[in-house]
């Protein structure tokens, strides 16, 4: 789908690792909240409370998940995983366009 219709979005951003990660919080219109954000170049780790499906636009990097020894290396769109309460690691090579969906 190349767009949402029918969204509400929270003004405020989220802002992390000194403004190298942002996102906003954009509620679909069946309530459903999702997160689009840019990453740039860096080293980063987040923490999960729900479980996350991270949907990669755009942008190289590799992502070491929870459980596993090796980096995934990613190069074109994708998605991926993270498990509820956990963590992941991501080393951002360009700049990444991202969607991030929270399930229960």
């Amino acid at each position: 789908m190349p767009q949402f219709n029918n969204v509400s979005v929270v003004k405020k951003a989220n802002v992390y690792f000194d403004g190298k990660v942002t996102s906003r919080a954009v509620i679909l219109e069946d309530g459903t909240k999702i997160t689009l954000g840019i990453m740039l170049p860096g080293e980063y780790e987040f923490g999960t409370a729900q479980k996350e499906i991270m949907d990669i636009q755009a942008g190289e990097l590799s992502v070491l998940l929870p459980g596993n020894e090796e980096w995934l290396v990613i190069t074109e769109p994708t998605k991926f995983e993270v498990p509820a309460n956990s963590s992941f690691k991501l080393q951002i090579k360009t700049v990444t366009d991202y969607i991030c969906s929270y399930l229960d």
